[in-house]
């Protein structure tokens, strides 16, 4: 199954005082990009959460290459770097122009009712596709 890029452009309110990006909103492009990866691979976070379930944020760490600015099209490359039954850790890679401006990992766990789940419990062919797309 292959997995298009999600793409983004920058709105002016998103800049700073210097006209770049500001920083934070790189974290928003992160989630945007993953929601679109998992309604993609037919597990929206819609899907899980009507069924209870929910994926906290446990750690991100980015790092800044190239700045973009008002009405840059960022291309953002979402990919599974690591999985168990209880996390998933994606990888971003963000180009404007085919230049990379940023890359990006964000690690999430599974949660239903406020307990950790095994994804490969809980939702097997969810994550038999993770397991797929991560190969």
């Amino acid at each position: 199954m292959e997995i298009k890029p999600y793409r983004h452009e920058v709105k002016y309110y998103e800049c700073d005082r210097m006209g770049i990006t500001h920083h934070s909103n790189y974290i928003r492009f992160m989630e945007e990009a993953r929601v679109d990866w998992m309604d993609q691979l037919g597990f929206g976070f819609e899907r899980m959460e009507a069924e209870g379930v929910v994926s906290p944020v446990v750690s991100v760490e980015c790092r800044y290459r190239q700045p973009s600015t008002f009405k840059d099209v960022i291309e953002i490359v979402v990919s599974v770097a690591a999985t168990s039954p209880l996390k998933v850790i994606f990888t971003y890679i963000m180009t404007v122009g085919g230049k990379v401006i940023c890359t990006a990992t964000s690690t999430h766990c599974f949660l239903e009712n406020g307990r950790p789940i095994s994804l490969e419990k809980r939702f097997p062919e969810f994550y038999q596709r993770v397991m797929e797309v991560s190969l």
